[in-house]
């Protein structure tokens, strides 16, 4: 009985207060919905395959928030108020991760960076999405959940035309966010090097303007020269 209760110990005692932790098919699963978390716990068991942590109050996804959980399959973050993710917060599980669940949220852009290293179906519907080039590449190239694609919709966009409407819908008409910041960078960089060409302008013909005024007066002492000397005789 001893034995058995030492064995029983480091489960039991490495289960967040404020979880449960259970078995699901004979994988380790926590239960962590409802709870009033404003952040991801830290002592969530390293064997865990099922975590779902929706229905609190979290914020943000940190760097390495689930390094530790290599045997993470699926992960439950919908219906929070997550508004920043960063670029290295599925490090360490992006391998094994079949379902990551991040719908019903506060996050207007997300890091192409922490989704396109995944090979999870992707879950991004209801949250106040700005469109833009780096969520055009992630819808392109990340495993989306199909039945949640159309929900993706432009909260906010560089032209109120496609506010309100599926970023789906909105790149099959043609539109490429990413086109347009390569266009605005060309005619950015292009005003910056007219400038500096006009600066360079100026200051040749000032500079040439500067000599020509220099050489008159030059001009003109050498004339003064041979009257005075005349005089003089």
């Amino acid at each position: 009985a001893f034995f058995c209760l030492l064995l029983c110990v480091p489960w039991s005692s490495s289960c967040p207060p404020s979880c449960q932790c259970t078995e699901r098919a004979g994988a380790k699963a926590v239960l962590c919905s409802s709870r009033h978390l404003e952040e991801i716990p830290k002592d969530i068991p390293r064997d865990a395959v099922f975590l779902k942590l929706d229905a609190n109050s979290i914020t943000r996804i940190p760097s390495n928030a689930f390094r530790h959980l290599s045997h993470l399959e699926e992960l439950d973050l919908s219906r929070n108020a997550i508004e920043k993710i960063d670029r290295a917060a599925f490090k360490g599980v992006a391998a094994g991760l079949r379902t990551l669940d991040l719908s019903s949220n506060r996050i207007r852009s997300i890091p192409k960076e922490a989704l396109l290293a995944l090979n999870a179906k992707l879950r991004l519907a209801n949250n106040p999405w700005h469109c833009e080039c780096a969520l055009q590449e992630v819808l392109w190239e990340a495993r989306l959940d199909p039945d949640s694609v159309q929900d993706i919709t432009c909260h906010t966009a560089p032209r109120e035309e496609y506010v309100g409407k599926p970023l789906l819908q909105v790149l099959d008409a043609g539109v490429n966010f990413c086109s347009v910041r390569q266009r605005t960078t060309d005619v950015a960089m292009f005003i910056t090097m007219f400038g500096w060409f006009a600066m360079v302008i100026v200051y040749v013909v000032c500079y040439v303007r500067h000599n020509q005024e220099d050489a008159c007066k030059h001009v003109d002492y050498l004339k003064s020269l041979p009257s005075t000397q005349g005089h003089a005789e």
